[in-house]
């Protein structure tokens, strides 16, 4: 997949990082996470234009999965209370089925049951503000906002015929973050982005059980689910997407 050149490197530096975090005496400020895994489609709809085009579904030709994913989170704590959060999140998968009915996209048609094929890529880049407002030994609470800029493509091709639909654009979204401390080490943690109106919504839940491990080290795993979609003037899509997932993060 070609995020891998914008995540592997980073594996690279995280390692890095570690060899140093030992010697550290100040307060750690930084933490990096990497997190990966499988993920599965359950549903992937999609009608363009929205007016003229054909609803069809993009799992009849990219299938439901797994294919793999990753993503990339840099947290910088300004203090205890305030937090500003970057985070990459590529996403994408291809295949190539048979469509159940004729379909009419991007102002093309395509034929049923003759091979095409299909690409569909949700890549999202994130900047997250998050004030803790508890801080307790059994709890951590914090609530803020995240602005999603999303970078995606829907194709389709079959033989000489093919359409494509490019969508760039700033999402809003309420950032809410939770943890629940089990032990000294093992904590309970939840995560989301969300937002909705009558044009579309989303939402990305995490809930993952994080372990720590000495010199600032972490693990985490556990399952993420992305839904959500646009049904606006030109375009007809939605998604819902699972994750099983496992990391590592390092704090320094």
């Amino acid at each position: 997949m070609k995020y891998s050149h914008a995540i592997l490197p980073a594996v690279s530096v995280l390692f890095s990082l570690g060899a140093h975090a030992a010697d550290a005496t100040d307060t750690p400020r930084w933490t990096l996470q990497l997190e990966t895994g499988p993920v599965w489609f359950s549903r992937n709809n999609v009608r363009i234009p929205n007016d003229t085009g054909t609803r069809f579904d993009m799992l009849d030709l990219t299938g439901d999965g797994p294919v793999p994913y990753a993503r990339l989170r840099a947290t910088y704590d300004f203090n205890a209370r305030h937090a500003l959060r970057l985070e990459l999140a590529p996403l994408g998968v291809a295949g190539t089925g048979a469509l159940d009915a004729a379909v009419r996209f991007d102002d093309a048609g395509f034929a049923a049951t003759v091979p095409a094929r299909g690409r569909y890529e949700f890549n999202t880049y994130r900047v997250s503000y998050r004030w803790m407002f508890d801080n307790s030994d059994k709890w951590d609470l914090g609530l803020g906002a995240t602005l999603l800029v999303r970078d995606a493509t829907i194709a389709l091709r079959q033989g000489a015929v093919q359409g494509v639909d490019d969508d760039l654009g700033l999402v809003p979204l309420l950032h809410l973050h939770g943890a629940y401390h089990l032990s000294e080490r093992a904590s309970l943690v939840v995560d989301l982005d969300a937002a909705a109106a009558p044009q579309g919504r989303a939402a990305d839940l995490a809930l993952q059980l994080q372990y720590a491990l000495p010199s600032g080290w972490h693990v985490f795993g556990g399952y993420r689910t992305l839904e959500g979609g646009a049904d606006n003037d030109s375009v007809y899509t939605f998604a819902w997407l699972h994750f099983a997932t496992v990391g590592v993060g390092l704090r320094f």
